[in-house]
């Protein structure tokens, strides 16, 4: 499936500074960028990095004069999922887990997995299978969260999240990364852009660690799971924000769109609550 997306960032640079920026869409065997346009008006030169042990793609750059700069970001990309069937699964015992897959385990900075165990056991722990606890959590976070914009802020964690049940993207996709460890289910963070999101934003959702692949959820349900276009994964947002910014910089305006590619038709998926049925971006 071929999605366009887009997006232009506008900053008002006070001193000299540096901006790391994640935008790009991630380059993997199941996501390809068929073409790609990075500006920065005025001119700055810039430097990919991709940091180790991830595929997400940062571009540094520097700016040493006070000023306006705008970012531009364009590509058109090429995407496949896998729909798997999960409905003989059983647990992995911890002791099989491949290295890699550990630190998804493990509580994070929003995502205190050690506080909400007694809640995700409680609530989730006696169904047998993973994929229906995950598929039962989300559906919980969709019921009992309310999505509401600005009631939430960068410090607001996965335990903030459950005592005052509203948020956004971000904190659905914390809290079910978060009841997902407490379960001894690796999960991560997954940002992107996203089809038919209305208005048109970057989306946050999570992915779980399941029958030895990354099988995708979003307890907000705004989007269909089809429709996304990775750029980032990671523990939390902390690993995966969209701009880390080093001085005094003050961001001024964003636009954002991601729309079907010429000559292709869309057929949405979501979970049902009783399937077994995951998507995975592999």
């Amino acid at each position: 499936m071929k999605f366009d997306v887009f997006t232009e960032m506008g900053y008002t640079v006070r001193s000299a500074s540096t901006l790391i920026l994640n935008v790009h869409a991630m380059r993997t065997p199941h996501q390809a960028v068929l073409k790609e346009t990075f500006t920065i008006d005025p001119y700055l030169k810039t430097e990919e990095l991709i940091p180790a042990g991830t595929e997400n793609r940062l571009m540094r750059f520097e700016i040493t004069e006070p000023g306006n700069v705008k970012v531009t970001y364009k590509a058109t990309v090429d995407n496949s999922y896998t729909l798997t069937n999960h409905e003989q699964e059983g647990d992995v015992p911890v002791a099989h887990f491949d290295p890699a897959i550990l630190p998804y385990l493990y509580p994070s900075r929003y995502c205190q997995s050690d506080k909400l165990y007694r809640l995700a056991n409680n609530m989730f722990g006696h169904i047998d299978n993973p994929f229906a606890q995950v598929t039962a959590l989300t559906e919980w976070i969709h019921k009992n969260v309310q999505y509401l914009s600005g009631s939430t802020n960068a410090q607001t964690s996965a335990y903030d999240t459950v005592t005052e049940q509203s948020g956004v993207c971000r904190d659905f996709a914390h809290l079910g990364i978060a009841l997902c460890r407490a379960l001894t289910i690796p999960a991560r963070y997954f940002t992107g852009y996203s089809y038919l999101l209305k208005p048109a934003d970057f989306h946050a959702c999570f992915e779980a660690y399941l029958d030895g692949q990354w099988i995708l959820f979003d307890a907000t349900k705004l989007v269909p799971l089809n429709g996304l276009v990775k750029i980032a994964t990671g523990r939390d947002a902390a690993d995966t924000a969209l701009a880390n910014i080093f001085g005094d910089v003050i961001f001024t305006s964003m636009i954002v769109s991601c729309t079907l590619a010429e000559g292709e038709t869309f057929e949405p998926i979501f979970y049902t609550v009783d399937g077994f049925t995951g998507l995975s971006y592999l």
